[in-house]
């Protein structure tokens, strides 16, 4: 029963559970996020620390919080103020509400444009081949930068709202909505196709790019380890943060999530499947990836090859200018690297709508590549907003205040708030709020809130206390491993993590991802004012 005494809605089997927790952590983190890191830090190594923080870290906090939401069948705010009456908890997941959809109205643009006859992003337009932007950038970067965030120079200059994008982030808000409208009941039954269709589609883009011409390069540069990077203090903290973010910790999410369990459920199963298949994901999306850049660095190189042999070839045809023409092949030669082509890492936005596009317009039947991977794409930012909404919605089903509002319409005006806030994101300097929100808004708080929560739990709560909720669940109390890695292990990695990010940012730490990449800021150099150095500690 819940606090206004009505039978609490359940999942209609554990299955439904899992699948939730799976849409809702296997997300765009694991496709766009996780194939940077292991790019930056020596491929095949960045494993190793990153299935070690999996165990110390992601799956002994993701049991923790699917354990207190089983336990005390509330939300986020309700279930800390149960265990201690002097702790509540920020809902964090309405900040990431606020901009998190935009990224779904974006999928949502480059899907209906992938219907057209030719690519827009393959050429630039013709009205805007001789400008600045289209001489300096690639076409996919024309078509993102500007077709479809029309950005400016700076986020103090700012514009009108982007209609087209305005568009697709409603329609992005009126799915969410009808997929949560009523609950679990509606949620629970989506994320049998956002958690499992995009798994299909992955093993589509698999086969496909293996195929490729060059994807064996970029595969064998994945897995080839760079072992000197087990050294750089950074790479284990790259891997404790992605553990850490890909799991979705910190949100509230999960707890709305196991509140809606039966008193039984067996949650330590499902901690462990839910965090395998997350790391797992991230690992087979990454090979996808990388098959992806092997083609695409093969056909730069080959390109780059061409255009060298074709120097040659007017270089035999002017022998006068033979000294100089040599020295301009020389340094052709030099740029003609695979291994540069490689290495050139790419995260979030970049290497979604830019590097992506930019090799799907290499393949045969470019269109039906494009539908296939922004409608993925979709459907991994639809189940981890399913996870966000239910995260704010259960915790104010929760209070009396709200006891009088039909699932419905407390589900309709929690979307239509976070709507409106989001038409900020569709202006011209949207892009920058959105870099500052994604890269720096959040990383503070949840690294806090989940210090305090495992704090809490440990030294508050007692862990003999817990423990003993847990037996009644169970059936059994948990082993010496969770008990170690919730008492020590756990708290020692999240305060070294604070630690990291506040000395990050005292000596001026930049985000790693900026509106444009270096080709576009050499158009403007955007820059951040005052306040917002401030937000992003840049």
């Amino acid at each position: 029963m819940d606090n206004k005494g009505n039978a609490r809605p359940k999942w209609d089997s554990p299955v439904q559970f899992i699948l939730a927790c799976v849409s809702y952590a296997v997300g765009l983190g694991n496709v766009w996020r996780f194939p940077y890191l292991c790019q930056m830090h020596g491929g095949g190594g960045f494993l190793i620390p990153y299935l070690l923080m999996l165990f110390l870290e992601g799956v002994p906090l993701f049991y923790l919080e699917l354990a207190i939401g089983q336990k005390m069948r509330l939300g986020s705010i309700g279930a800390w103020t149960a265990i201690s009456p002097y702790l509540g908890d920020v809902v964090t997941s309405l900040y990431l509400c606020l901009y998190y959809n935009i990224i779904n109205g974006w999928s949502f643009w480059y899907l209906f444009h992938s219907f057209q006859a030719v690519l827009p992003w393959s050429t630039c337009p013709l009205a805007a081949n001789q400008t600045e932007e289209c001489q300096l950038a690639t076409p996919t970067q024309y078509f993102f930068y500007r077709e479809t965030l029309n950005i400016s120079p700076t986020i103090q200059t700012n514009g009108g709202i982007h209609t087209g994008q305005a568009l697709c982030l409603l329609l992005a808000w009126i799915i969410t909505y009808l997929f949560i409208v009523n609950g679990v009941k509606s949620t629970g039954k989506v994320v049998y196709f956002t958690a499992t269709f995009p798994y299909i589609v992955l093993t589509i883009y698999l086969i496909r790019g293996l195929t490729l011409h060059g994807a064996v390069n970029g595969i064998i540069y994945m897995f080839t380890p760079k072992m000197e990077e087990l050294a750089n203090p950074t790479t284990w903290i790259n891997a404790a943060t992605q553990i850490f973010f890909s799991l979705g910790l910190g949100f509230g999410s999960l707890i709305a999530f196991s509140s809606y369990n039966q008193y039984n459920n067996n949650f330590e199963r499902q901690a462990i499947i839910v965090s395998f298949v997350n790391s797992g994901t991230s690992i087979f999306a990454s090979i996808v990836t990388f098959a992806i850049y092997g083609f695409k660095a093969t056909v730069n190189y080959e390109n780059c090859l061409d255009r060298v042999r074709l120097l040659l070839m007017n270089t035999f045809n002017l022998p006068k200018t033979y000294p100089l023409e040599f020295a301009q092949i020389a340094d052709k030669v030099e740029t003609c690297d695979l291994t540069k082509e490689l290495s050139t890492a790419v995260e979030g936005t970049g290497l979604a709508f830019i590097v992506y596009s930019e090799a799907i317009m290499n393949m045969p039947l470019s269109q039906l590549w494009s539908v296939l991977y922004f409608f993925m794409l979709l459907l991994l930012g639809m189940g981890s907003m399913l996870g966000n909404v239910t995260a704010i919605i259960t915790p104010m089903r929760d209070f009396k205040m709200f006891s009088g509002i039909s699932d419905e319409l407390l589900n309709g005006l929690v979307c239509i708030f976070c709507l409106l806030l989001g038409l900020g994101f569709t202006t011209p300097s949207g892009n920058y709020w959105f870099t500052m929100f994604n890269d720096y808004g959040a990383t503070f708080s949840l690294l806090f809130i989940v210090l305090i929560e495992v704090v809490t739990v440990s030294y508050i709560y007692g862990l003999k206390r817990f423990s003993k909720d847990i037996e009644d669940m169970l059936g059994h109390a948990p082993n010496l491993y969770w008990k170690i890695m919730w008492g020590g292990i756990s708290p020692l990695l999240l305060i070294a993590l604070l630690i990291f990010y506040i000395v990050n940012y005292i000596r001026g730490g930049t985000p790693t991802t900026r509106p444009g990449t270096r080709t576009w800021a050499r158009l403007w150099s955007p820059e951040y004012p005052v306040f917002g150095q401030a937000f992003i500690g840049s």
